[in-house]
């Protein structure tokens, strides 16, 4: 049992998205538990791959290809649960800002949340302020993502935490930003309660954010 699960894990590492099917396959024939696979197998894998990226270990196209990998060994399993069997680790709104049309980083960030357990709203590029301030309101997410890669729109994420408190929403919801000319004095600067400067730590400051106090 545990042996199959091993293969699991090292098959979303290392990114063997042609192997992973059957091994996951292979793994519910033989009684594996499903929210296992999930929740301790598919995320532990992630999180090392998140952390071999932070170290320099491996890069962009190995982190793709391990969410990838992921993705597809969760196709197998979906059908077999109810939704409400897939443990969320909450809700994320993402968007880059209005001016900037540069999504890849934001695509990224999407993947691994996704991939560690997160359910993602992507409201894709040039999103207004209006626009978010109404998706915090009907959606309810747990964290707000901003994004921006061109230092002319790096104000409109200052703008937008503006909209929210004058809505009376900033209380409710979690914002971290990121993006190429982004930084963690800039985030604190604007009132954003936290910053990501790749997909990992993106990953990573997520869980801190709504982790129980």
């Amino acid at each position: 049992m545990n042996e199959n699960l091993e293969h699991i894990k090292s098959a979303v590492i290392g990114g063997k998205h042609n192997e992973i099917e059957g091994l996951v396959e292979k793994a519910i024939q033989n009684g594996a538990d499903l929210d296992q696979i999930v929740n301790d197998t598919f995320a532990s894998a992630m999180e090392i791959v998140g952390k071999k990226f932070t170290d320099g270990e491996v890069f962009v196209p190995e982190m793709l290809v391990a969410a990838v990998t992921m993705k597809k060994g969760l196709e197998i399993i979906k059908p077999l649960l109810n939704v409400a069997e897939l443990e969320s680790k909450g809700t994320v709104l993402m968007g880059t800002v209005k001016g900037d049309l540069h999504d890849v980083g934001k695509n990224l960030v999407i993947m691994m949340l996704e991939a560690a357990g997160f359910h993602v709203i992507d409201l894709g590029v040039d999103v207004s302020r209006e626009n978010f301030v109404q998706q915090v309101q009907e959606v309810k997410p747990d964290i707000l993502g901003l994004s921006a890669l061109l230092t002319t729109t790096m104000p409109e994420m200052k703008n937008v935490i503006e909209a929210l408190e004058e809505k009376r929403l900033r209380n409710t919801v979690k914002v971290m930003v990121g993006g190429a000319p982004i930084d963690a004095r800039f985030a604190e600067k604007i009132g954003a309660d936290g910053y990501g400067k790749d997909a990992a730590e993106a990953v990573q400051l997520s869980k801190t954010l709504i982790a129980p106090k």
